[in-house]
């Protein structure tokens, strides 16, 4: 089970706990912050990029696939017509052949924070060389 506490005693800057973990959330001064943390988005793509990274790790392993550094980028983008979507990139430190990539591609897509997401704002995959 997943628990957090978020702390609010000044404007928009945030402490956030879980367990002995603290982190601090803030908004860019652009939006009335001081920008002394991540905002609530960045901490929602930072969520979906970790998620991901954790997924295609553990479905390498079960495969016995060494495929070194899992890097995931990811972007949170508004179209013009205004609909958002989230842009998520994968890339990784060993070559892949391409059942491996569509392996790989599943497994993020099937990630607890992207099905949890998938109901609310579409998210665009791809795996990068």
């Amino acid at each position: 089970m997943a628990y957090v506490t978020v702390i609010n005693e000044h404007a928009h800057l945030q402490q956030i706990v879980s367990g002995h973990h603290h982190l601090t959330a803030d908004e860019p001064v652009a939006a009335g912050g001081s920008d002394a943390g991540l905002a609530p988005r960045e901490l929602l793509l930072a969520s979906l990029g970790a998620c991901t990274a954790v997924a295609c790790r553990r479905h390498a392993a079960q495969h016995n696939w060494n495929i070194g550094r899992i890097t995931v980028g990811v972007r949170w983008s508004g179209a013009d017509s205004g609909a958002a979507h989230i842009e998520r990139r994968l890339s990784f430190a060993r070559a892949l052949d391409a059942t491996q990539k569509a392996q790989l591609l599943q497994a993020a897509e099937r990630s607890p924070i992207s099905t949890l997401l998938a109901g609310s704002i579409p998210i665009q995959s791809a795996i990068v060389d």
